[in-house]
């Protein structure tokens, strides 16, 4: 690997020999995310073997005009973005995808406070890549696309002509409300993720979603409430086990922590760290899943807290769609028109639907 005639080795080699996630291996030649000793010794060592010295940002500058360095923008809070396996799963698939062309990716925060312009519309990036796009985001990709850089949106829309990597969200959300309602349902509600950038807890009414910004909750509710017209949503703060666990108690219990006698009989939920929380919840009250509650989940990841119990869920292609977003972003800098790409969801059944009593 080391011979002049040899291909030069990239960070996914890298990754491969050591065992590790690409964007493990990534930042641990970054610098600047604290990594295991254990892990980075065994990226230096793989590195080490294979002859990789790491990306030189200043060599790809000066060959090709550029600061190999793609951006990628995330909503909230960034140390919340990784807790979700989703998000994980999209960037070792992005990293995965640009390894070849050894570039370098720059996390980017879309700060919604505060009057400044947000990072991304003047970060030294080649192309930019939006997880979701707020309306605070839309703007600022005005400003990079007059810089003449390469957008790519997975999960959002930027506008007329930006390459977009989306889900079909809406359906599958109707398709697993349709399986729970089948097993004889009638009563139902749902917790959503957040709707806007104030990522404010409670029920989801009618004038919160007539402002709501963010699309893949605007299409997994309308796919629920096309089966469900009529039930609760409740809006967590975040893709998180704890925001599942408050949801479910707002849902479940009254203020005294008694069960409501108008409980619903199964609670869906837009993400599986969600889906666990309300169970744990749920739980906790006394209740037993599947037999009194049944809960079901969104994006079919493994999720730790749930024993030997299957959660019932809608599997999506995570990895692929990081994946896709980066292979559109390598087009576009080879000189070629980026496209959208479509994926859809599969439902897979688990051990935490039943029919009602």
């Amino acid at each position: 690997m080391t011979s002049s005639s040899a291909r030069r080795a990239t960070i996914a080699d890298v990754a491969r020999v050591a065992g590790v996630s690409t964007s493990t291996a990534s930042v641990v030649f970054s610098g600047k995310v604290n990594v295991a000793d254990a892990t980075r010794e065994k990226v230096l060592a793989a590195a080490s073997e294979l002859g990789y010295v790491g990306p030189d940002p200043r060599a790809a500058s000066l060959r090709l005009g550029r600061s190999g360095i793609v951006g990628v923008v995330l909503g909230g809070d960034l140390r919340h973005a990784f807790l979700d396996p989703v998000t994980t799963a999209m960037m070792d698939g992005l990293t995965d995808a640009l390894a070849n062309d050894g570039a370098g990716l720059l996390l980017l925060r879309d700060d919604p406070e505060g009057d400044e312009a947000p990072p991304v519309a003047e970060a030294p990036v080649d192309a930019v890549v939006l997880i979701g796009c707020s309306a605070r985001t839309r703007a600022a990709i005005e400003i990079v696309q007059q810089r003449g850089l390469p957008v790519v949106v997975i999960e959002g829309d930027a506008g007329e002509g930006v390459p977009r990597v989306t889900l079909d969200n809406r359906d599958a959300s109707a398709e697993l409300a349709r399986r729970i309602f089948l097993l004889g349902h009638k009563s139902a509600a749902t917790v959503t993720l957040p709707p806007d950038a104030a990522r404010e807890r409670g029920l989801l009414t009618p004038e919160r979603v007539r402002t709501a910004t963010v699309d893949v909750t605007l299409d997994r509710l309308a796919g629920f409430r096309e089966v469900y017209p009529d039930a609760p949503a409740y809006s967590a703060a975040g893709s998180l086990i704890d925001e599942g666990m408050l949801a479910a108690r707002a849902l479940l219990a009254d203020e005294s922590g008694a069960l409501r006698a108008d409980r619903p009989t199964a609670i869906i939920a837009q993400s599986d760290l969600l889906a666990v929380g309300v169970i744990r919840a749920a739980e906790e009250l006394g209740l037993n899943v599947p037999d009194d509650l049944t809960v079901a989940g969104f994006d079919g990841i493994a999720v730790d807290g749930l024993g030997s119990q299957q959660l019932t869920t809608i599997a999506q292609p995570a990895i692929a769609k990081g994946r896709a977003a980066g292979e559109q972003v390598a087009r576009m800098l080879a000189g070629e028109p980026g496209e959208s790409v479509h994926f859809t969801c599969v439902f897979r059944g688990g051990e935490t639907s039943a029919p009602p009593r």
